[in-house]
């Protein structure tokens, strides 16, 4: 008997303390439940409780069935129920949307939220002409079973933690068991242990908190959106990083050959797929090094093309007042102006307004003898070949490169532009994505090779 009041006394207090938390919150709700014999209190907070569930799991039944001792075996039966630690935890599950229930001296738990984010949204960072057209939602149990639906296999594991001392984001590590790299599971485990911010609320803020080298040129974890991506990757041994309330999803380790890969490359034919990635890497080539390729033509080596094209590019430059590496970098800054217009603006005038913007600007540029005819073709195909690259991170990380290369040539002209790729490529050399070499050829790639060459 006294262990029966000892234990109802400590629910009562539980209850107590749980109200009195939140007391100034107005959505709190306890509600007592009465028939009969049978006795048992609701505590919830209505906003993030789904209703439905909430009736047709416990209220209703509760009416239903004859005995308390039924209702309370029922309740103990249901799979969404939840381990009690503390009353702590019992606070914090009740602002994720749990659901108190006590009965007999007894408290539970039962994880009842309502979700509004888990509607399943169509590509729009990364599309693709093929393959699935649907990518993530806002809800990490909605991303778990889309990827499970594509993954069907038993080694796949995902294990749970929480980040952000004050939102408390669930996060799942997603990755299959048989084929992952044990170390780099373990460092990215550590990693993500080491991360104590209070507020954390999209995957692409994670990726910058896991990044060692806050000040480094090159991403070296991938965001996405795309599931058929995430699965290719966790085939191939990687690692996916969700979080709640984020539509993308962060893979790692990480190479620089998988930000040059679009997944239409996995659905088309051997010689399509290389053609396109051979288009690729010279848009890449082509945004690096044409403003430099100008600046040194135009101011230190004419003589390394044909005299006739030479000329051309002298000629274009007549009325032109200052040199061409300022000409170069006035025409670029219009550029990003132009591109970050058209993300920040509203979608309904952000392709009118910079399309017409780009014409006015580069007709007014060129009458005025601001720039050469020559300047704005050349800027028009970086910025064509800027978006050619399939991952933006790596199209931004370039876009900065590109300036670097730039101060090189302006420099050195054509033999400061070659030392700057050189510099480029022992740079890339010597980084790292959690151990792994960032030159290393992604074992996707080879498998997707051997598949397409033996069809």
């Amino acid at each position: 008997m006294r262990s029966n009041n000892t234990k109802k006394r400590t629910s009562s207090e539980t209850l107590d303390w749980l109200s009195e938390e939140l007391k100034s919150s107005l959505d709190l709700v306890q509600k007592p439940l009465h028939m009969d014999e049978k006795r048992a209190e609701l505590l919830y907070i209505k906003t993030v409780v789904d209703e439905v569930q909430l009736h047709q799991l416990v209220i209703k039944p509760f009416f239903e069935l004859g005995h308390i001792q039924h209702v309370e075996s029922y309740l103990n039966s249901l799979p969404n129920q939840q381990e009690i630690t503390s009353k702590e935890q019992i606070l914090l599950e009740m602002t994720k949307g749990s659901l108190v229930v006590a009965i007999r001296n007894d408290l539970l738990l039962f994880d009842i939220k309502k979700v509004n984010t888990d509607t399943v949204m169509q590509t729009i960072i990364e599309p693709t002409i093929q393959g699935p057209q649907l990518s993530l939602s806002e809800d990490i149990t909605t991303n778990i079973n889309i990827i499970r639906q594509r993954y069907h296999k038993p080694s796949l594991t995902v294990e749970m933690m929480e980040i952000g001392e004050k939102t408390h984001q669930s996060l799942a590590i997603i990755f299959d068991e048989e084929v992952v790299l044990k170390d780099v599971l373990e460092t990215i485990k550590e990693k993500l242990k080491s991360i104590t911010p209070p507020i954390i609320q999209s995957a692409t803020e994670l990726h910058s908190l896991m990044n060692d080298k806050k000040r480094s040129l090159m991403p070296i974890m991938m965001v996405t959106e795309r599931t058929d991506r995430v699965v290719y990757n966790l085939a191939s041994g990687k690692v996916a990083i969700l979080l709640d309330g984020s539509r993308s999803t962060v893979l790692a380790p990480t190479v620089f050959f998988d930000f040059m890969t679009s997944m239409d490359d996995q659905y088309s034919s051997y010689w399509v797929t290389k053609f396109l990635k051979s288009l690729r890497y010279l848009g890449l080539f082509s945004c690096l090094t044409l403003p430099g390729i100008y600046v040194a033509t135009t101011s230190y080596n004419p003589e390394f093309f044909r005299v006739e094209l030479a000329l051309s590019f002298a000629g274009s430059r007549i009325g032109v007042p200052y040199s061409s590496f300022i000409e170069v970098l006035f025409m670029l800054i219009i550029m990003e102006l132009l591109t970050e217009a058209s993300i920040r603006l509203p979608k309904a005038v952000a392709g009118t307004a910079t399309t017409v913007g780009g014409l006015i600007l580069g007709t007014a540029a060129t009458e005025a003898s601001l720039a050469s005819n020559v300047m704005l073709i050349l800027v028009q195909a970086v910025a064509i070949s800027t978006f050619v690259i399939p991952i933006n991170e790596m199209s931004f990380a370039i876009r900065v490169v590109r300036y670097i290369l730039l101060v090189f040539a302006s420099f050195g002209g054509f033999a400061g532009l070659v030392l700057g790729l050189i510099g480029l490529l022992m740079y890339l050399t010597q980084l790292e994505s959690f151990g792994e070499p960032y030159f290393k050829i992604p074992l996707q790639s080879k498998e997707a090779e051997t598949r397409r060459s033996s069809l």
